[in-house]
């Protein structure tokens, strides 16, 4: 080793870069997101999260472009508001929904038949302490009229067990399947709209089972005595009657009830079927 030369020296190490620090606006940035997400699941105060949320995504967005800051509540942030976002749009839809079907629903009212005597028909009385009148666990008793908008409908009689009915109609008619019976329902549709031209019934009728599964008349191909007339116009005033039949578990059939519509956008009400 040459006397001219000199041992290195390790170089001294350079400033360090100071640590991140608290990143304030990341943290208003989330807690607006919270805030929001919260305000987007009420529909009363939707108005409020939809404010809030994209106030947070901007600022989420700047709070992560600023440097030597932390950025893990900037990122929540912006995660949280999006979310949100999605959330108040699912909101929104379903508020709407809600309001278009209540727009558009008309309500079914019910009136029962009145006797020669003027006095109410006991076999039509329902029992108004049983809950809702008309509802699935309270239905309506044969005979009673519900009227919705421009159409009344009276559901006259049930026959539980249709099949000999169905059979002797037309021989082509096949039987139900097993562990199945035809029920026969006939009901009155009368028109009391006022529109000149008229309409053509729009009546709506389902079995439900006591199980809650539903069944409509046209589930089978049966030619049925006296069909109910669904292709006729009728005036004001005027009237059809006839029949619809349903193939259903033959189980437990009384324990069933008739979901009826007046129409189609009426509200749905139950009947009884004996």
């Amino acid at each position: 080793m040459s006397s001219a030369e000199s041992p290195t020296l390790p170089s001294a190490p350079g400033p360090q870069s100071p640590p991140p620090t608290k990143n304030t606006l990341g943290t208003i940035a989330l807690v607006l997101a919270l805030l929001g997400f919260l305000f987007a699941c009420i529909p009363g105060a939707l108005i409020v999260g939809w404010v809030l949320l994209p106030i947070a995504f901007i600022l989420s967005l700047v709070a992560l472009f600023q440097k030597r800051k932390r950025h893990g509540a900037a990122i929540a942030g912006l995660i949280v508001s999006i979310v949100g976002t999605v959330v108040g749009v699912v909101v929104f839809l379903v508020v709407v929904a809600d309001a278009f079907d209540d727009a558009f629903t008309q309500e079914t009212t019910a009136s029962s038949s009145d006797t020669e005597d003027g006095g109410t028909d006991s076999s039509n009385a329902v029992d108004e302490e049983a809950g809702e009148v008309g509802a699935r666990d309270n239905p309506y008793p044969l005979g009673t009229e519900v009227a919705s908008g421009d159409w009344a409908v009276t559901v006259n009689t049930v026959n539980l067990a249709g099949n000999d009915v169905i059979a002797a109609e037309n021989p082509f008619n096949e039987p139900p399947a097993e562990g199945n019976t035809f029920v026969i329902v006939n009901l009155t549709a009368t028109y009391v709209g006022d529109d000149p031209a008229g309409e053509m019934p729009m009546v709506i009728v389902e079995y439900v089972t006591s199980a809650g599964n539903s069944v409509n008349s046209y589930d089978h191909m049966a030619v049925v005595p006296e069909q109910f007339d669904e292709l006729s116009t009728l005036y004001n005033g005027a009237s059809t009657t006839g029949n619809l039949a349903f193939e259903i578990p033959s189980e437990g059939a009384e324990g069933g009830v008739l979901a009826v519509q007046p129409d189609m956008l009426s509200e749905k009400v139950f009947f009884a079927v004996q």
